[in-house]
């Protein structure tokens, strides 16, 4: 019977084996996961549009804090493409797969570890978005409305402006391979083997620590990817997130070793 729990006993610890991976890894996985996101484009196509759609309502929100909100839109990004993993997952393993079995995580035995680990990823958004507009305030003081001209001509031309940008991307930078870190594996990990909330981000964490340089540079990718999505006004974020969550089933299967055999 699975274990239907957040965290797991001590007594039950039970550490997945990680193993080191190279850029030949992360070039595969992404091939990979391009080639899921062709195979079932119009499910796809359906889930990924939701991101374009919360994108541009967040950019609705306040011009000064567009690009946080942006570059935070990725920190809840795992949780949110969990669906497109269990896709990948059946796939995988040659079974019926349509856009309706991405709701089929419901029924996983570690959904109370996923829905936890997802808040948490939320309230790291949340502590970021707080963040931002908090060292915005002490830079420009309060909050106006500005057009958007207005808004570069502060942010490019004055120094003010480059303290933001320094600062704002270096803490960014802090909260984002914090969320990398506990994240990269652990979402694919607890949608493919009930090991509890502790086994997960601890199992994540080592995969980073093991493979500092690949894990920094898939990273990047992310980043940059993302970045692209977002400067094609969103629109391209209905390609670049499905082929970024599949690529990210695929690097969990390269890093993380099959269970054994029971």
């Amino acid at each position: 019977m699975p274990k239907f729990h957040v965290f797991a006993d001590d007594a039950t610890l039970d550490y997945p084996v990680v193993r080191k991976i190279g850029l030949a890894d992360l070039k595969d996985a992404l091939a990979k996961g391009i080639d899921d996101f062709w195979a079932i484009p119009t499910s796809l196509v359906f889930l990924g549009l939701i991101y374009p759609v919360v994108g541009m309502c967040l950019a609705g929100y306040a011009l000064p804090l567009l690009f946080p909100l942006m570059s935070g839109f990725a920190l809840v990004g795992p949780f949110a493409a969990i669906g497109l993993y269990e896709i990948s997952r059946r796939r995988e393993l040659g079974l019926e797969t349509s856009w309706a079995h991405a709701f089929e995580v419901r029924h996983s035995p570690s959904i109370p570890s996923l829905l936890a680990l997802g808040l948490l990823l939320l309230v790291i958004f949340i502590c970021w978005r707080e963040t931002a507009e908090a060292l915005y305030v002490w830079l420009f003081g309060r909050m106006e409305t500005v057009s958007f001209t207005e808004f570069l001509n502060d942010i490019f031309t004055t120094s003010r402006g480059w303290t933001l940008i320094v600062l704002g991307n270096a803490i960014g930078c802090i909260f984002a391979v914090g969320v990398l870190s506990i994240s990269v594996v652990s979402f694919p990990l607890l949608l493919d083997r009930d090991v509890g909330l502790a086994v997960a981000v601890l199992t994540s964490l080592k995969a980073v620590r093991e493979n500092p340089v690949t894990m920094a540079i898939w990273g990047l990718i992310v980043a940059a990817v993302l970045a692209i999505g977002f400067l094609l006004l969103f629109v391209g974020l209905a390609v670049a997130v499905p082929i970024l969550a599949h690529a990210s089933w695929h690097l969990y299967r390269k890093v993380v070793e099959p269970a054994a055999p029971v």
